[in-house]
């Protein structure tokens, strides 16, 4: 068989209809999944699961479509069915039909998803998982130690940042407020924070104590709070540790690598 008589008994089996039809019935579905999928918590891999058996399923409606044949008694393969007996052209009518149908709903979701409203975040609100980390007090003699307790700070807030479902206030804004204010309420206010994070820290010779609450502005009321006596090689566990019990207490969602 020439490629010109290959060709022609393609169009004639209809292999382009229902290559057709496939991949628009396929795209309406990923669309459905997109949109859908993510409202009843569905995580992100069974959209590329979708898409991947959808994408191995094309190759095995086109070999269907090239084997067999639609009659008035069913499915049948296509070298059983007699040319003269054979109704490509009825066959041919239903996939437009269907590939219309098709096609105007997919329209409809274009429309529904570039018309439909949608919900607008309120700048003016304080966001539920959002913190502002306060200047640790020095309560070491030494008032060089103040850099010390800077330090730690600084090295908690940056791990809080690095935590993609949080919300964390810049340094340079917090370093505006003393350590242990008078009114935390209108310094979350002020941030535009729901939590607090504030602490001292104390260092004699090699040992280290990090004091560390966390509150909840509105209502003042702590969350978590922990005291550790440690060595000053073990400062960084330390950091570390509390980054992430805080993290936990805000019910932060976090990922391998912000662990």
């Amino acid at each position: 068989m020439n490629l010109k008589k290959f060709l022609a008994e393609l169009k004639r089996r209809n292999v382009y209809r229902v290559a057709i039809a496939y991949a628009v019935v396929s795209w309406l579905l990923i669309q459905i999944a997109t949109q859908t999928f993510p409202f009843f918590d569905i995580p992100n891999w069974a959209v590329r699961f979708v898409v991947l058996l959808l994408g191995l399923g094309f190759p095995i409606a086109v070999i269907i479509a090239w084997a067999f044949e639609l009659t008035p008694e069913g499915i049948k393969r296509t070298e059983e069915v007699p040319r003269e007996q054979s109704i490509p052209r009825t066959t041919r009518r239903k996939l437009d039909f269907a590939i219309l149908g098709v096609l105007v709903l997919a329209v409809a979701v274009l429309l529904f998803d570039r018309f439909r409203p949608k919900p607008q975040r309120d700048d003016g609100r304080t966001t539920e998982k959002s913190i502002a980390v306060l200047p640790f007090e020095n309560l070491s003699r030494d008032p060089e130690n103040a850099y010390f307790a800077t330090g730690v700070q600084d090295e908690i807030l940056t791990r809080l940042a690095k935590v993609g479902d949080l919300k964390v206030i810049s340094r340079t804004s917090t370093q505006q407020y003393q350590s242990r204010p008078g009114n935390l309420r209108e310094i979350a206010q002020q941030l535009g924070v729901a939590h607090i994070v504030e602490g001292s820290v104390q260092r004699a010779g090699d040992s280290v104590r990090v004091n560390v609450q966390l509150i909840n502005a509105d209502t003042d009321a702590h969350l978590w709070a922990e005291t550790y006596d440690r060595k000053l090689a073990e400062i960084f566990e330390v950091q570390s540790d509390i980054a992430l019990q805080i993290a936990n207490a805000l019910e932060a969602k976090l990922t391998g690598r912000e662990r």
